[in-house]
C-alpha cells in the first residue's frame, strides 16, 4: 500500500485502465471515486466498457486496436498506469515489448496468474478490485490528498480529445448511412439502463467506439476469441434476466446468420429483443483487413444477396423491417421499443464501409490510422 501511495502521490501523468474485472467485482462506484480523487483519466478495455459512464469528464473510452485515439495516446504518454481487472491482452495493448516503457505499472487483479503474464507490474496487488480501490481511496482521503482539476496532464488530455474530435466526426459524415452515426442516434433514443449486446466484427467495434455505455453491465460483448453469433442469444438471455429493460442486439449480417435460429426461442418463450443488422453482405472485419493489408485483394468474404432478413424474421413470427435512411431508422427503433415480439431491423450499408480508428498489427498504440 505504501508503494502504491508513493507512486500515486508522485505521478504527474497518471491514468487508470479499467477492465472487465471492475464490472465483475461491482466496483464501478469505487473506481469513479478513486479517479475523481486523484484526477486521473480513465480508459477501458473492451470488456471494461461501462465500468465508468462514457459521458464522465474523466472517461476517454476504450483503448486498443480499435480504441479511441485519445485513449491510446494518453496511455502512451502516462507516467503511471493503474490497471484494474485487466488481462493486458494483445488487442488492448498491441506491441507487448513497447508498452509502458516509460511508465510505472500498478496491476490490481484477483487472479495472480494475470499479474506479470504479459506486462511487468512494478507493484502487484492480488485482491478483489472493489476492496482494493476502496482501501486506496480511504488511505488517500486519510492523508488529505486532492489533485487539482486543472493539472497540466488533464489539460493535455483535453487537448488530445479536441485533436481527434474531427476524425471521429468524419466517421459520421457523408450522404450514405454511417454506422457511427447510427450508434449516436441509438444512444439518444434508448433509456440509460438499456442493455446492448453485440455480434463480433465491425458491428462490435462500431458499437464499442460510438455507442456510449452509461452503466455497468449494459454492454455485453464477446472478447477473447470473439464468438461470432454471440449477439442474439446473449440478448435473449439478458431479456430473460431483465424482462422490464430494453435489450438491443447490434449485429452484422455474417454474425447474425450463425445463430438466427434463436429467433424461435425468442418468440416461443416471449422474450422480445431488438436486433439491428448492419448489413454489408460480407464478413466486414475480414474484408477490411484484406483491403488494408492485402492491397484490396479479397477472398471468401462476400455473402451474396441471401437471405432476405425481413422475410426471415417474419418466418419466425418476429417483425422485420428494412430501413434506408436515418429517419426510417429512428421510426423503426421507436416502434420496436413498444413491440411485444422481437424486431429485426435490417440496415443496408456499403461493403466498403470500414471501422476506424484502427492500429494495424505490429504497430504501437499511438500509431492510429483513420479513414473516411
Amino acid at each position: 500500500m505504501k508503494r502504491v501511495l508513493g507512486l500515486v502521490l508522485n505521478a504527474e501523468k497518471p491514468i487508470i485502465i479499467a477492465g472487465g474485472g471492475v464490472i465483475m467485482a461491482n466496483a464501478s462506484e469505487e473506481l469513479i471515486k478513486f479517479a475523481e480523487l486523484i484526477q486521473a483519466p480513465v480508459v477501458t478495455t473492451l470488456m471494461g466498457k461501462g465500468a465508468i459512464p462514457e459521458i464522465h469528464p474523466l472517461c476517454l473510452g476504450i483503448m486498443g486496436m480499435h480504441g479511441r485515439a485519445e485513449a491510446n495516446h494518453a496511455v502512451e504518454e502516462a507516467d503511471l498506469i493503474i490497471a484494474v481487472g485487466v488481462r493486458f491482452a494483445d488487442r488492448t495493448i498491441m506491441r507487448l515489448d513497447l508498452f509502458a516503457q516509460d511508465a510505472k505499472v500498478i496491476h490490481i487483479d484477483l487472479d495472480p496468474a494475470e499479474i506479470g503474464k504479459n506486462v511487468r507490474a512494478d507493484v502487484p496487488i492480488v485482491a478483489d478490485a472493489k476492496k482494493a480501490l476502496k482501501a486506496l481511496y480511504d488511505r488517500l482521503v486519510e492523508i488529505g490528498v486532492k489533485k487539482h482539476v486543472d493539472s497540466p496532464w488533464l489539460k493535455r488530455v483535453r487537448e488530445l480529445q479536441k485533436i481527434f474530435a474531427s476524425e471521429h466526426q468524419k466517421m459520421m459524415d457523408g450522404p450514405r448511412i454511417r454506422p457511427a452515426k447510427l450508434m449516436k442516434i441509438l444512444r439518444e433514443m434508448l433509456p440509460e439502463d438499456s442493455i446492448i449486446t453485440t455480434g463480433v466484427g465491425q458491428n462490435q467495434m462500431w458499437a464499442a467506439l460510438y455507442f456510449k455505455a452509461l452503466k455497468p453491465r449494459t454492454f455485453i460483448t464477446s472478447g477473447g476469441l470473439g464468438t461470432m453469433g454471440f449477439g442474439l442469444p446473449a440478448a435473449i438471455g439478458a431479456k430473460a434476466a431483465a424482462p422490464n429493460r430494453v435489450v438491443v442486439n447490434i449485429d452484422g449480417d455474417g454474425s447474425f446468420l450463425m445463430t438466427q435460429q434463436d429467433l424461435a426461442t425468442s418468440i416461443t418463450e416471449e422474450l422480445p429483443v431488438i436486433s439491428i443488422i448492419l448489413d454489408n453482405r460480407s464478413l466486414g472485419m475480414v474484408r477490411q483487413w484484406q483491403c488494408l493489408l492485402c492491397e484490396n485483394r479479397t477472398c471468401e468474404v462476400d455473402l451474396g444477396n441471401v437471405p432476405d432478413f425481413v422475410k426471415l424474421a417474419e418466418a419466425y413470427g418476429a417483425v422485420g423491417v428494412r430501413v434506408e435512411s436515418y429517419e426510417e431508422f429512428e421510426s423503426a427503433v421507436r416502434k420496436a421499443l413498444f413491440s411485444e415480439v422481437s424486431v429485426v431491423i435490417d440496415v443496408p450499408i456499403s461493403p466498403d464501409e470500414k471501422v476506424f480508428p484502427m492500429v494495424l498489427p505490429g504497430k504501437r498504440l499511438k500509431e492510429v490510422v483513420y479513414g473516411g
